[in-house]
């Protein structure tokens, strides 16, 4: 590999610079009697330098390719595939329920195969949260998420607004949550996004406050307790 560069584990989640030894990547061509032409299959494995991760992830890319005198792969790719992990979709702990974990992580599945049935299932998982961590439950997705105003950041707020005034997103939000609405590739990438954001701002910082909270619990209860030879 000519050069080093940076690369965001979808595994740990850590940014690292990726170097010769970290990566493996070759290149399987197939001859001009196929209908396509000449064609070159570009494999790449890279391993997350990490010592506490260690993980793989495969991709592969189909590419014009030609001779000239050696193989050299034209252009742009005509196809690519994430063979592992096999979606886009971020590691969400165990603390958020599975339910939505896992409405979440198909979505991510299938959003480029099929972005209706993606936002199908992120308009699902996004009820989910909603009723799920702040209690509230409408007849209508579009109803609960108007309930949210007042009771959440502005910033938060704003994100959500934006995205259901997007395109199809606004009428989808406001239809039977299993109801499949056409929506364009960027639209249900968007709503995918929006997910992750309320699962990292909602979850994943309560959990953290509540952990910090009970270690300077802890730390008082440990430090009363030594003032007094022991007993708490």
């Amino acid at each position: 590999m000519a050069n080093d560069y940076s690369w965001t584990c979808p595994y740990c989640r850590q940014v690292a610079t990726i170097k010769s030894d970290n990566v493996s990547a070759d290149t399987h061509s197939f001859d001009q009697n196929n209908k396509h032409g000449h064609l070159g299959l570009r494999t790449n494995v890279t391993v997350c330098p990490n010592s506490k991760c260690r993980e793989f992830t495969m991709t592969a890319a189909l590419y014009k390719a030609e001779y000239n005198p050696n193989l050299r792969i034209v252009g742009k790719p005509l196809l690519n595939w994430s063979l592992k992990p096999q979606s886009s979709a971020k590691p969400f702990p165990d603390y958020i329920p599975l339910v939505i974990r896992q409405d979440y992580e198909e979505a991510c599945l299938v959003c480029a195969l099929s972005p209706k049935a993606s936002a199908t299932l992120a308009r699902r998982c996004l009820q989910g949260i909603i009723r799920d961590f702040w209690g509230i439950s409408k007849s209508r997705l579009i109803d609960e998420i108007s309930e949210l105003h007042g009771k959440i950041d502005a910033s938060t707020w704003q994100a959500i607004d934006a995205v259901r005034s997007i395109g199809n997103i606004g009428a989808h939000m406001e239809k039977d949550i299993n109801l499949i609405v056409e929506v364009d590739p960027e639209e249900a990438d968007l709503l995918l996004r929006l997910i992750e954001v309320l699962l990292e701002e909602w979850y994943i910082h309560r959990y953290e406050r509540e952990a910090h909270m009970q270690k300077v619990i802890a730390a008082a209860q440990a430090k009363t307790a030594a003032k007094n030879g022991g007993n708490p």
